[in-house]
């Protein structure tokens, strides 16, 4: 079983996103305002698009967002792959600070990178989040 990150269009992340994270909205509910302003990654499991994340950086510091691994693909450690590829990604484009919008419940995994949680929470789409960072 081989994975390869690479960069990819934005609309190419939708599916992913939709399956795996808002799979009872609609379609256009995945779409971000800013997505053509971002780098999107995915990951390639076997040649086929399994998981996404998109980078979003202002000045020297990244945002990501909709980090998402299809449902029968989790648990095999490719969200790690991908988290990995993207920090460091991020250092060598030398930014100082990485942050997201984590669900709670994935919190856990988040601070296996070394990510912080903030007193910052709330709740959208009926999930509730919490903002994490990172120092680079």
């Amino acid at each position: 079983m081989e994975a390869v990150v690479e960069q990819l269009f934005p609309s190419l992340t939708w599916r992913i996103r939709h399956i795996a994270m808002y799979p009872d909205q609609p379609y256009d509910f995945v779409k971000l305002e800013n997505d053509f302003e971002g780098t999107h990654f995915g990951l390639y499991l076997n040649h086929e698009l399994t998981g996404v994340v998109s980078l979003f950086v202002d000045g020297h510091i990244g945002q990501f967002r909709k980090l998402a691994i299809l449902p029968e693909a989790q648990g095999q450690g490719l969200g790690k792959q991908l988290m990995e590829y993207l920090i460091d990604y991020c250092q060598v484009q030398k930014l100082t600070k990485l942050w997201c919008n984590a669900r709670v419940n994935a919190k856990e995994f988040y601070l296996k990178f070394g990510f912080v949680a903030t007193d910052k929470t709330y709740t959208a789409a009926g999930y509730d989040f919490v903002v994490m960072e990172k120092t680079l």
